[in-house]
């Protein structure tokens, strides 16, 4: 993300719309980020090697993981910085951007559903011999599961979204430092203090530690 500096001696809180809308831009490109090593997990995991077992766990969390985070990215704010079609529209990739961007979207709304199972549709039927009813049967349609080529599309999507939220941080950023520039010494000090750890970051969480491997990996 753009925006890497050394740790400061002091950071405050700003309060501004341009600030609030900095802080979502920021979840989306999270988000974005996210759906980025999702598909980078799942290309190893469901590329075709002999022998290769697919954990079908394995691919289907990180698979429906992916889908959530980057529907989250188009929703709607008060701030409105939700990405939106036109967004993708005007990506500079060739292909069908927006129907694939549809489709995860319809995705999303299968995989998340509550009521229904994303992976078989079952079906009862009766067992029926010398024309009575002998049993049941249960049967099961497997649904079709992702494949290294939806999964690498979806990736270079991600990477391009994330990459036109970049500019629009640097942006926005430039906007809230030049309106703290505006403020005097005295209302700066009258800002709430954020504390953060000697890098800059934020004091740690209790799942940090993972966190963090993450983005090495990254």
């Amino acid at each position: 993300m753009t925006g890497q500096a050394t740790a400061p001696h002091t950071v405050r809180r700003i309060g501004s719309p341009a600030a609030a809308a900095l802080a979502d831009l920021a979840a989306i490109f999270e988000d974005l980020q996210t759906v980025l090593l999702c598909c980078e997990r799942l290309v190893s995991e469901v590329r075709p090697g002999v022998g290769k077992q697919v954990d079908e766990v394995v691919v289907e969390s990180l698979w429906t993981t992916a889908l959530i985070s980057y529907s989250r990215c188009f929703a709607g704010g008060e701030r409105g910085m939700g990405l939106t079609e036109d967004d993708v529209e005007g990506l500079e990739l060739q292909g069908e951007k927006l129907a694939w961007h549809r489709m995860l979207r319809r995705l999303k709304k299968h995989f998340a559903d509550p009521a229904a199972n994303p992976r078989e549709e079952f079906t009862v039927g009766v067992a029926v011999a010398d024309g009575k009813p002998s049993g049941v049967a249960i049967t099961s349609t497997r649904q079709v599961p992702v494949d290294e080529q939806t999964v690498r599309q979806t990736g270079a999507l991600a990477f391009a979204l994330t990459q036109l939220v970049d500019a629009r941080i640097a942006e926005h950023q430039s906007t809230v430092l030049a309106g703290a520039a505006a403020l005097s010494a005295k209302e700066l000090e009258t800002l709430e203090e954020i504390e953060v750890s000697g890098d800059g970051r934020p004091p740690p969480g209790p799942d940090d530690e993972h966190g963090d491997e993450q983005k090495e990996d990254a």
